[in-house]
């Protein structure tokens, strides 16, 4: 692909931002939790929620490196499957996409 230098700066952009919602949520969860058992109820469930959170954040991080990574080995914008082009729509929309359209609907 000859020009990735704006999708190469959007997901920098993006690998911040997700890094940064990562570690408030793990500054949260790391809180300790209320004495009162009612209060320590709800703060547990919020956790859970937070837990789930930071395993969708972390997942959308790796896949922001390895997008990184296929720029700087000069493979981003190709197929990690078939080795075809990768639409410049799908890219726009979705600057981590590792497949192309029909590579992902496969599966």
């Amino acid at each position: 692909m000859d020009n990735t230098a704006p999708y190469k700066a959007t997901l920098e952009a993006s690998l911040a931002e997700l890094q940064d919602r990562l570690k408030h949520i793990e500054r949260d969860l790391d809180e300790p939790h209320d004495p009162d058992s009612s209060e320590r109820a709800v703060q547990m469930e919020d956790d859970e929620s937070l837990e789930g959170q930071a395993q969708l954040i972390t997942r959308e991080i790796a896949s922001t490196k390895r997008a990184l990574d296929r720029i700087a080995k000069d493979e981003y914008g190709y197929c990690v499957q078939c080795g075809e082009a990768i639409s410049d729509g799908r890219l726009d929309a979705r600057p981590e996409a590792a497949l192309c359209i029909s590579c992902a609907s496969k599966g």
